[in-house]
């Protein structure tokens, strides 16, 4: 029996799941869960809640990545984001991708 097929089929499977588990990962790590969760409000709005507003917006994730870092204000209301110098852009750029893939 060739078992090539099934284990590369189940390498391709963990591999997929690696990056939503380390995504929610690094949010911890970040401290992003301190201000937000990914499906209620606590200062910041939820997580799924900023991938449903910014559905389907082609240019999100680039916006979005550049808020993670140089922080903002007014989206969701006068409370800023602060900036957040200890994530680069790439890990910025992962959380945004997980944000986004949420549902």
């Amino acid at each position: 029996m060739n078992l090539r097929l099934p284990l590369f089929l189940l390498a391709v499977a963990m591999g997929a799941a690696a990056p939503a588990l380390a995504s929610s990962e690094l949010a911890q790590k970040k401290n992003c869960m301190s201000c937000h969760q990914v499906d209620k409000k606590v200062i910041g709005p939820s997580f799924k809640d900023i991938a449903a507003k910014y559905a389907g917006q082609k240019d999100a994730a680039d916006r979005l990545a550049q808020k993670v870092v140089k922080g903002g204000v007014g989206t969701w209301g006068q409370l800023p984001m602060p900036a957040n110098p200890q994530v680069s852009e790439a890990e910025a750029k992962q959380l945004v991708g997980w944000i986004l893939g949420l549902k």
